[in-house]
């Protein structure tokens, strides 16, 4: 049983900042998280910027989806104020931007490919330039809902860390895993402690939680004895 496992920051500390900033990720590692959890999403132009909505409508100033604007656009938007006027001028970084800042620190990163409902041609590989670029693939995570995406970025490069995100509790996401050659899931506490939870960690898998904001349901998880290898919390200052 991990009793410690690794607190990555969801969004960055998003439940006190707004998501997906550099306020929220500089907020993260003060606050003492081992990780980050981010979301990518490529604009017109093939820059990757950090934003969870397939627009930049929910927590920016701006309107329009991100696959038709450009990097420009997208930079010269408000990311704060929606949350908190105190946070006005927040932009929405780029990951590279963003791998500038995290290259001088030793957080693990956890990147989300949000290609389950715009597919983003070339996303894949872009990601993995920049990481390279960065020399961060021994601190990164690949994660995502899409299948075919994670199938693509283990085709072209089979040794980076890649993990299924799992919905709810599918019957099928173990042995999808294992036909894709999968070593971590991400799921929700209920998959965790279903007999797929334990059925994942039987087959060598490790389990990482979200989106665990209470200590009561994470002392729940640790009662049940499932071995979970991190937690991933809008709060990272309870756990930490």
């Amino acid at each position: 049983m991990n009793d410690q496992p690794i607190i990555f920051a969801h969004r960055g500390a998003s439940g006190t900042h707004p998501e997906n900033t550099m306020a929220a990720f500089k907020a993260a590692l003060e606050l003492g998280a081992g990780g980050i959890e981010l979301d990518v999403q490529m604009t017109k132009d093939g820059e990757l910027v950090i934003i969870h909505d397939e627009t930049v409508n929910r927590t920016t100033n701006g309107q329009g989806a991100i696959e038709e604007m450009t990097a420009k656009q997208v930079k010269s938007l408000d990311a704060g104020s929606w949350f908190h006027e105190k946070f006005s001028g927040e932009k929405v970084p780029t990951l590279d931007q963003f791998f500038t800042w995290a290259s001088k620190n030793k957080l693990q990163i956890n990147i989300e490919l949000k290609t389950n409902k715009v597919p983003y041609h070339g996303i894949e590989q872009l990601l993995l330039e920049i990481i390279e670029k960065h020399r961060m693939k021994g601190r990164v995570i690949v994660s995502s809902f899409n299948i075919n995406s994670l199938k693509h970025i283990i085709e072209l490069d089979p040794y980076i860390a890649v993990a299924g995100l799992v919905w709810k509790t599918p019957q099928d996401a173990v042995t999808i895993a294992k036909q894709l050659g999968l070593t971590a899931l991400h799921t929700q506490v209920p998959f965790a402690l279903s007999e797929y939870g334990q059925e994942a960690v039987n087959s060598g898998m490790l389990l990482r939680l979200y989106t665990i904001n209470e200590v009561e349901e994470w002392e729940k998880v640790k009662k049940c004895g499932i071995p979970v290898e991190g937690i991933i919390t809008d709060y990272p200052e309870r756990f930490c």
